[in-house]
């Protein structure tokens, strides 16, 4: 894989870090010159991911979540998100829209589903007691409606 800029950005599994991570990826992915509605849609998916890191992946305890963006040649961003925390028993199972492993919570169980709607592709590996990594990407298209 051909990289022509990338970050690798570490925090603590904290709430508050969700809108930091969200805030990382703009201000790295502006190079990019992206629409306003890609660059909604890349921190929609970033959000859901690391709040998935923190609210279930370290449910009731802590640890780092490490955010590595890449961006590819032809415009293709590469968005790898990965925790430490109890990891998943069933992928396929968490992917399903409304599937959530904490109901009594008001969860709604679309974070899969809305990383799905807003990325091209999304891959999801996870082992339980070793974490899971959510990997995404999106290819930009070009546009004259720019953020500048």
């Amino acid at each position: 894989m051909k990289i022509e800029n990338s970050i690798k950005f570490v925090f603590p599994g904290l709430s508050v870090n969700e809108h930091t991570a969200r805030a990382v990826v703009s201000a790295f992915l502006i190079q990019t010159d992206p629409t306003v509605e890609e660059l909604a849609d890349i921190r929609t998916a970033v959000s859901e991911a690391v709040t998935n890191c923190i609210v279930h992946g370290y449910r009731n305890t802590s640890g780092d979540v490490e955010l590595i963006i890449k961006i590819l040649p032809q415009r293709e961003i590469y968005i790898r998100i990965k925790d430490k925390g109890c990891g998943i028993p069933d992928v396929q199972k968490a992917m399903e829209p409304l599937f959530t492993t904490a109901p009594n919570e008001e969860r709604a169980g679309l974070g899969f589903a809305v990383m799905q709607s807003f990325m091209d592709s999304i891959r999801v590996r996870s082992k339980p007691g070793e974490g899971t990594t959510v990997t995404m990407r999106k290819k930009l298209r070009s546009s004259s409606c720019r953020i500048s």
